[in-house]
């Protein structure tokens, strides 16, 4: 019988298995003690569409620090802790107040767009910019010029105007004007009815076919009813009544009036932006509040959304 030699097959797979078990072992030793990076997380970048709770407020000015809007229901209802400017308009119940969809960027169209019955839309440079890297649930405190704002105010909208003015005692308008001017009041001779501008007592004097006299029938220190600041009667002669603002320096940028008809620049309602009393005359701006003044944003981000 031929003498059988030793197979070296059995040590060849053992060697085999044994250096492949150890560079097995040595990657699963070096994926263990070196774990893959965590991806960075989700930032806000523009092209981004996320809802945001904010609260302006101005940032410079004689309102610096007083909020002029907000998304949150919570601050629009706080006066004591949150004083609210001039322009603050109250949206009413809770429900009216929820997070602003906001379109990230530079270029985004007029109508923004709409992702899960959200409509994204764009808002000043200063807003978006204050976005940039926020994660969801961040929020960022940012404060940017006009420029980054809603631009610098338009000059045409300021309005210079005396302190003190005049009004005829008598005014002799058509029948068909009395009506416009004192609606639901009888043009009869000896009808006493209150004045609509100013609260002060009037008496239609006499009647005819083309013409209604109306007297009006104030007295010295008679103060307009409803005004935001005193508007006195100072003087009443034979034909004219004399009548003062009587505005103070501290009411430079924290009181607001109204006017009647069309207004300037599509406006009726303007802030007193200047007092020069050696000249006897204020400043009505028409312009919006928030034109013209740096402003301030906190901002938080509430979620996001696919890009647009």
């Amino acid at each position: 019988m031929a003498e059988r030699k030793p197979s070296i097959l059995l040590p060849v797979i053992l060697i085999v298995v044994v250096v492949v078990g150890a560079g097995v072992g040595g990657a699963f030793l070096y994926d263990f003690q070196h774990p893959k990076p965590t991806p960075a997380p989700w930032t806000v970048s523009i092209g981004s569409n996320v809802t945001v709770n904010y609260i302006g407020s101005f940032g410079s000015g004689p309102q610096e620090g007083k909020i002029f809007d907000t998304s949150i229901y919570a601050i629009a209802t706080n006066n004591v802790t949150y004083p609210k400017a001039l322009s603050f308009s109250y949206r009413g119940s809770e429900a009216n107040y929820t997070p602003l969809g906001v379109s990230v960027g530079p270029n985004v169209p007029s109508s923004g767009y709409t992702i899960d019955n959200i409509t994204f839309g764009g808002v000043v440079t200063g807003f978006w910019q204050g976005l940039l890297g926020l994660q969801v649930g961040q929020t960022r405190t940012v404060t940017f010029g006009a420029s980054q704002g809603y631009g610098a105010a338009n000059p045409s909208c300021f309005v210079t105007t005396p302190l003190f003015f005049t009004v005829p005692v008598l005014v002799a308008v058509t029948p068909s004007d009395f009506s416009t001017l004192y609606p639901g009041v009888n043009a009869t001779g000896g009808t006493h009815f209150t004045d609509p501008t100013y609260g002060w007592p009037d008496i239609v004097l006499a009647v005819n076919s083309s013409a209604v006299v109306v007297e009006h029938l104030p007295s010295v220190g008679w103060t307009v009813p409803g005004a935001s600041w005193p508007i006195v009667v100072t003087a009443v002669n034979a034909t004219t009544i004399g009548v003062k603002n009587e505005l103070a320096f501290g009411d430079v940028g924290n009181v607001a009036g109204t006017v009647t008809g069309s207004g300037v620049c599509g406006a009726t309602t303007y802030i007193v932006s200047a007092l020069n009393l050696s000249a006897g005359t204020y400043t009505q701006d028409f312009n919006r509040q928030v034109v013209g003044q740096s402003l301030t944003f906190t901002v938080t981000i509430v979620a996001k959304y696919s890009a647009s």
